[in-house]
């Protein structure tokens, strides 16, 4: 792109880490208390990114508000418990973050887990204050796809005329809140979401994991090599 890009946002599932496996075992933990069959784990693990209410309804169809709060309350309480210890950032993540600070981008994350549920992950994982900013599924009141939280978060960046930031994510509800800020997306394939599915929206690149991510930016390849 020929604009300048100033700031970096990140969704968090299957972009800067996976937490699949205590969100399986929450949403299934969190349908038996409402009295439905648990469901497969790659069922559960195509939800991610998905609001608790969306999620409930992509596996269970309509539900009553009351069952809706009895799912969400029930996964709540659970993931308090086991969601950071189950959660594995992955390898490309810090060294891709460290070198983006150390090049001068204003780095954020925007996802629809909750802020402090991100607070925790990243205070174990050494690295929470590399980011200017956490906006988690507390802090809006409509979802990704929505474009809500991204709004919000150009809010906080307050960047002038001219500068831009993008929109790292994995999943077709990345992609479309993306659009619907108006704000470049970068896909990138560490998700369940195929290459070929993003093809329906305007994507900047589309990547294999985080270390990519200095090429899409308009550095040279030495200087993505250099990623310590």
């Amino acid at each position: 792109m020929s604009e300048k890009v100033q700031a970096v946002l990140f969704d968090f599932d299957y972009t800067l880490g996976d937490s699949s496996t205590g969100i399986v075992n929450c949403i299934n933990y969190a349908l038996g208390q409402i009295g439905l069959a648990p469901v497969s784990a790659e069922r559960a693990r195509a939800t991610i990114g998905l609001s608790l209410r969306d999620a409930l309804e992509h596996l269970a169809g309509a539900q009553p508000e009351e069952t809706h709060e009895r799912f969400t309350e029930a996964f709540v309480a659970l993931a308090d418990k086991i969601m950071a210890d189950l959660t594995v950032v992955y390898e490309s993540t810090a060294p891709t973050i460290a070198w983006l600070r150390e090049q001068g981008f204003r780095l954020g994350i925007v996802t629809t887990k909750y802020g402090y549920r991100i607070d925790a992950i990243l205070g174990r994982a050494g690295f929470l204050d590399a980011f200017e900013f956490v906006i988690g599924g507390d802090h809006i009141t409509r979802h990704k796809p929505d474009p809500e939280c991204l709004r919000l978060a150009l809010e906080r960046l307050r960047l002038s005329p001219g500068q831009v930031v993008v929109y790292v994510g994995d999943s077709w509800v990345d992609a479309e809140t993306a659009q619907g800020a108006g704000v470049p997306f970068v896909a990138v394939l560490t998700g369940v979401t195929k290459r070929d599915e993003f093809d329906v929206y305007e994507v900047l690149a589309i990547i294999e994991d985080l270390s990519e991510l200095p090429f899409v930016l308009g550095q040279s390849p030495q200087a993505g090599r250099s990623i310590p």
